[in-house]
Formats: C-alpha cells, sequence, structure tokens
C-alpha cells in the first residue's frame, strides 16, 4: 500500500473512505457498473483482517493480539509525543506553549496519524507573504512561540482545518475537528482482480450528474492507495487501460470510516494478429485501427500482435500492411481474453 502526495490543497494526498451508494448507469456506452458493497462498523470495531469497511479511528480499549487490519496500517503511525513544556518555562523563556490536537468530531476519537501542522504569524512579511513559523507531522505536537497572533492550519490528506489564535501568556490548548473519511479501491472483471499497473481512477467533488466542469482532485490512484478526503459526495472515474474501458459512479465519503471499493468492468483483453492463414505467425509492422460499428475510432497501435484492452461490445479491426488494408468484425466478451486475428487476404 503506498500513501500518495498531491498538491491540492498544500497537503499530502492520501486515500481513504466510506459509506458509498451506487449511481445510476451512464448514458455513455462505454460507461460499466460500479459495484460496491460497503459495510459500516462503529469507529472503536477494527477487525483483524482486510474487511468492505474499516474504521479510521483507534479503538478505545485495549485490543486482543492479532495482526493489524487495513485501517491501522492506511495511515502513518503517530509521531513519538512530543514532552509538554511546563507554562511556567515558557514564561521564564519569554514564550507561550500552545498544544494541539485533531479528532474527526465532537464525541468522535482524536485522529492519531496523517497531520500536518502549520503554525502562521497573522499578518504578512514584508514581501506580502505567509510563511510558516513552526511545523510538525506528529498527532498532538506541542509549539512554543512568543505572544502574538497566529494562524494554525492542519492538512489531512485532503482535508484541513483552520483557527486563529491570539498567544499572551497563558499555556493554550486548541482541538481542531477535521469531519474526514476514506476511500480505497480496486478493479475487478468478474471475479479476477485487475493488477494494479493497468488500472487507475480519478476522483472529483460532487457528483458525476452535476452541471458544470470539474477538475480532479486526486490523479493517477491505483489499487491499493489510501485518500483521506472531506466528508461529502464523490464521483470516481476508473480507467482500465487506455481505450474505452470507462467506469463512473458516485460515492458518499463520511466521517472516521474507510470503505474498500471494487470497481467492476465489462471488459477483456485483446491480441490483434494479422496472418496468412489461421494460427499463423503475425506480420510485423502492422499499422491497426480498432472501431466501433459505427466507425468511431477506440484505438489505434502499431506492432506485430498489439495487446488492447476493450469494453463488452462489437467492434471490427482494421489492419494496414505493405500498402494492403485488410478488416475482420469481432465480439468481446467480458473476462474472455483472446487473438483476434485477421487474415491477409
Amino acid at each position: 500500500m503506498r500513501v500518495v502526495a498531491s498538491s491540492a490543497g498544500g497537503g499530502g494526498r492520501f486515500i481513504l473512505a466510506v459509506g458509498l451508494w451506487l449511481a445510476a448507469p451512464c448514458a455513455d456506452a462505454a460507461a460499466q457498473i460500479f459495484n460496491m458493497q460497503p459495510v459500516q462498523r462503529p469507529p472503536a470495531d477494527v477487525p483483524a483482517v482486510p474487511g468492505p469497511a474499516q474504521s479510521l479511528a483507534p479503538s478505545s480499549s485495549p485490543a486482543p493480539a492479532a495482526p493489524k487490519g487495513p485501517m491501522l496500517q492506511s495511515l502513518p503511525p503517530a509521531a513519538a509525543p512530543v514532552p509538554t513544556p511546563s507554562p511556567s518555562a515558557a514564561a521564564a523563556s519569554g514564550q507561550v506553549a500552545l498544544a494541539v490536537s485533531a479528532r474527526f468530531g465532537r464525541d468522535l476519537p482524536a485522529i492519531n496519524g496523517g497531520l500536518h501542522w502549520r503554525i502562521y504569524p497573522s499578518k504578512p512579511d514584508q514581501g506580502g507573504a505567509f510563511r510558516p513559523v513552526k511545523e510538525d507531522r506528529g498527532a498532538a505536537p506541542v509549539f512554543t512561540l512568543a505572544p502574538g497572533a497566529y494562524v494554525i492550519h492542519v492538512g489531512f490528506g485532503l482535508a484541513s482545518a483552520s483557527k486563529a489564535v491570539q498567544l499572551r501568556s497563558d499555556a493554550v490548548r486548541e482541538v481542531f475537528e477535521i469531519p474526514a473519511g476514506g476511500l480505497r479501491i480496486e478493479g475487478k472483471v468478474g471475479d479476477v482482480r485487475i493488477p494494479g499497473g493497468q488500472i487507475s481512477f480519478e476522483l472529483y467533488r460532487g457528483s458525476q450528474f452535476e452541471p458544470g466542469h470539474k477538475r480532479p482532485i486526486a490523479q493517477s490512484v491505483v489499487t491499493g492507495d489510501v485518500i483521506l478526503v472531506p466528508e461529502g459526495t464523490y464521483h470516481i472515474v476508473s480507467n482500465y487501460g487506455d481505450a474505452n474501458s470507462v467506469v463512473r459512479s458516485d460515492i458518499r465519503v463520511q466521517t472516521g470510516k474507510l470503505t474498500d471499493a471494487t470497481v467492476t468492468h465489462r471488459a477483456a483483453i485483446v491480441t490483434l494478429k494479422l496472418v496468412n492463414d489461421l494460427g499463423g505467425e503475425a506480420r510485423a509492422n502492422t499499422q491497426w485501427s480498432v472501431l466501433t460499428p459505427g466507425g468511431d475510432v477506440v484505438k489505434e497501435s502499431i506492432g506485430a500482435f498489439p495487446r488492447v484492452i476493450l469494453a463488452e461490445g462489437d467492434y471490427r479491426a482494421i489492419a494496414r500492411n505493405d500498402n494492403r488494408t485488410y478488416q475482420r468484425a469481432f465480439k468481446v466478451v467480458t473476462g474472455v481474453d483472446g487473438d483476434v486475428e485477421v487474415l491477409a487476404r
């Protein structure tokens, strides 16, 4: 499993999730089916083996000795506790102690990993820029700062929160609420898991049916990534291969939950060959075009036997070799990989 960086929101890109709901099929012929079966659990219920839905929150009671579940492996480990400076020691040095921590929400457990804290002055510097004066990636760090006005910003994947504080002489403790959840996605064709290198995902805010142009908040997400996002509605675009096997669906991310979503593609891998006789050797330097029955180009390539991932349906293969053109109609059936041989006659 990997944790990914992202330019969104100035923070790291992780990947986490929640309860999902299945959207109606897209009108696009290339869109397929998005199967997700989340099973939500209370925050303290973390199974010892992978399951459809996990909690992002730590258990409130000691857990029995058992292998860690996906939730515990999804977040970076919490940093070692930082000793809290005494108010008198901070005051003696002319500084003020500022202790910070984060939780998923009121009456919800603390977030114990994956946080990035930044402390900014309330006013820009002489160049007009706001530059952090302190940073930390611990779960509950303690900063010592000169008295004054500051802005605290904490990032948790693509979710974040900020708060203005005024430090005078007494120590200050601030607790941030970050209502975030996560999403982890994999793809399948039938019961067969799609290798990570053949499938990727993009995540967008809001429903796919909302009007307006949307930009992805996470791109090139691969199997096993855990994306941390604010609670809300999102939609996923899943690309299996680089042709027309595309799945779109809406999801609902809830606070403190990690949901494993499975995207089911109706597609197969086809190997194209131009041969003199059935079962014969493929000709090299062949130019290929795969068209829909309506004549739309789905994929173009060059080679003796290119492999193409195609959505289920009817197609026509066009092969060009030695200034001659050959063609053949063929059908793609979900999960049935095979060769499409075009006879050079």
